[in-house]
């Protein structure tokens, strides 16, 4: 099956690159990480084909064909998709996000109440005013580095990615072995997304370390949140707290897992569990 584009205006005059795959009754929207275009995953195709998933996406503001949206919070992650969903003819739909995505997955369920039947966040991140967890206990030197660049704002931000241009992630030798197999997926995804420069990135981080704009305990619809702890570019702690904090989610670790391993044994049961 074709990935379609759409190219969909905003209410505010912005562009969203919108993208669907498949057409199941069971629409799964995925959130994309940091930095990434909103393809869809190809490696799930098969097991959406089998579970009769329709995948739709989107680019986030500032990657791929979004108009850049600086200052937005994980919240306007909430108007973004349901302008998506609306231009791609979707009424209820469940999230699935990796990463940065993992919090816009679950921006979604908690703002989108009657449209949202189910979330799962997969290696995300917990809020950054989330009390009782070390937020940054864990994270690897360069992620570290980089979200305290962010902390400091957006000036500071900015300076630390021109001068750490090429840096690599804090990634487990299972994380690059993972990539070597159907996850080199996220090549396709990374190099356009990087391709004009940090901004989107830029704006992603800065989105993480400042407000939300909700709180993750307010979701009613069901919550899965797995995460490999091992994990150095988002610690397993992040997951662990949401779990305490959101009512009825459930959690699934995989020891020694990292930021990318961790998505062969938990992305498929995911779709499942949807």
């Amino acid at each position: 099956m074709v990935i379609t584009e759409v190219d969909l205006r905003t209410s505010d005059g912005r562009t969203l690159r919108g993208y669907s795959r498949g057409a199941g009754d069971r629409v799964v929207m995925w959130h994309h990480g940091t930095p990434n275009i909103g393809s869809p995953p190809a490696p799930l195709f098969a097991a959406a084909d089998r579970l009769g998933i329709r995948f739709i996406s989107y680019d986030r503001p500032g990657y791929g064909g979004s108009t850049p949206n600086p200052g937005r919070d994980i919240a306007s992650t909430g108007g973004d998709a349901a302008a998506v969903a609306d231009a791609l003819g979707v009424g209820e739909f469940a999230t699935l996000g990796h990463s940065g995505g993992g919090p816009c997955a679950l921006a979604c369920a908690a703002l989108l109440p009657d449209r949202v039947t189910a979330a799962v966040s997969i290696s995300g991140l917990a809020p950054f005013d989330a009390d009782g967890l070390d937020w940054f206990a864990g994270i690897g030197p360069a992620g570290e580095a980089g979200l305290r660049a962010s902390v400091a704002g957006r000036e500071a931000k900015e300076l630390h990615e021109k001068a750490n241009t090429g840096t690599a992630p804090d990634f487990l030798p299972a994380d690059w072995t993972a990539l070597e197999g159907e996850w080199g997926w996220f090549g396709s995804v990374v190099e356009p997304a990087v391709a004009a420069g940090p901004a989107p990135l830029i704006d992603d981080d800065l989105s993480y370390v400042n407000p939300w704009g909700f709180d993750p305990a307010t979701i009613t619809a069901r919550v899965l949140l797995a995460h490999g702890t091992g994990d150095l570019v988002v610690p397993a702690a992040h997951s662990s707290w949401l779990a305490a904090h959101i009512p009825g989610s459930t959690l699934r670790l995989v020891d020694g897992a990292g930021h990318i391993s961790v998505l062969p044994p938990t992305a498929v049961p995911a779709l499942e569990w949807i």
